[in-house]
């Protein structure tokens, strides 16, 4: 069998693993682009209706919740020294709200899920079931980040039950409690959740990468190769999805598609996992083909 190493091979390295960490920093940056946006909503012309369709904040919160957010920004103890004054004045979900945001901030992930769950829970009460269901899906990242898999299946399984509108939001959510099967090993359920969520946010090239991740390591390499094929059209720059590009190429006999693709994940990100896996799967190469 040509490239009989190769399986072997390929479990030193998965994607979701640094998928994970990209995520968390996408949503690092995410929560900065939110707290710029707040202050728009104090525009009472804003407050019946937003471009991308979300509800935006009441005024009386708005500037509050923008100020919370700069403190937590500044200073995540700062910003949860706020949230806290704020929340006993009268500040609703939002103030726990900014607290979750400071606490992970912070990377002090299990108050954060502390704050992001009463937040959710609290934003319920008030009749916000797509509030809740944002900060249910919250929650279940800080939990994802602070390895708790079951607590953030729970929580992603929340934010779903609450009714998120179909687009890209509520397939978001369903890659992220994904994430989480598969760090579970349940992949029945983290298909499911997948192809939901390639439905729902199909210009996403993360979701189509764990999609193809996925397939692999299931042994549907049809299905691999068309996803992995999506991803690379999507971000084409990604030494991730390269990576995985070689990973699936390297299984189905295209080994010039495996030395091509490893060598883009090394010229794109030498210094990052992806890259010095696949010039660890480069370097190996010759050896698996000889074995064969």
């Amino acid at each position: 069998m040509p490239f009989l190493l190769l399986p072997i091979l390929l479990q030193a390295y998965d994607p979701e693993i640094e998928a994970v960490m990209n995520r968390s920093r996408k949503e690092k940056q995410e929560q900065r682009a939110a707290a710029a946006a707040v202050a728009t909503a104090t525009d009472p012309a804003a407050a019946l209706a937003r471009e991308d369709g979300k509800v935006p904040i009441p005024a009386k919160f708005a500037a509050p919740f923008q100020a919370c957010l700069d403190q937590a920004i500044e200073s995540p103890d700062a910003g949860v020294a706020f949230a806290q004054k704020w929340r006993i004045e009268g500040g609703s979900f939002y103030a726990r709200h900014c607290m979750g945001f400071a606490y992970a901030r912070a990377e002090r992930w299990t108050p954060a899920i502390v704050a992001f769950e009463q937040a959710a829970e609290e934003a319920e009460r008030s009749g916000e079931m797509v509030e809740a269901a944002r900060l249910w899906a919250q929650a279940g990242n800080a939990a994802m980040a602070n390895g708790d898999l079951p607590k953030a299946r729970g929580d992603f399984d929340a934010a779903l039950a609450r009714g998120l509108p179909d687009g890209l939001e509520k397939g978001e959510v369903h890659l992220d409690r994904a994430r989480a099967l598969v760090a579970l090993n349940d992949m029945e359920a983290a298909r499911d959740s997948l192809d939901i969520a390639l439905t729902q946010a199909p210009k996403d090239p993360l979701g189509w990468l764990l999609s193809a991740t996925l397939a692999r390591r299931t042994g549907d390499l049809r299905l691999a190769q068309a996803h992995i094929a999506r991803a690379v059209q999507l971000s084409p720059d990604d030494a991730s999805v390269a990576l995985e590009e070689g990973n699936i190429a390297v299984l189905t006999d295209h080994e010039d598609i495996a030395r091509a693709a490893w060598g883009r994940a090394m010229k794109l990100a030498p210094d990052a996992p992806a890259g010095k896996a696949a010039a660890d799967n480069l370097s190996r190469l010759p050896a698996a083909k000889s074995a064969g």
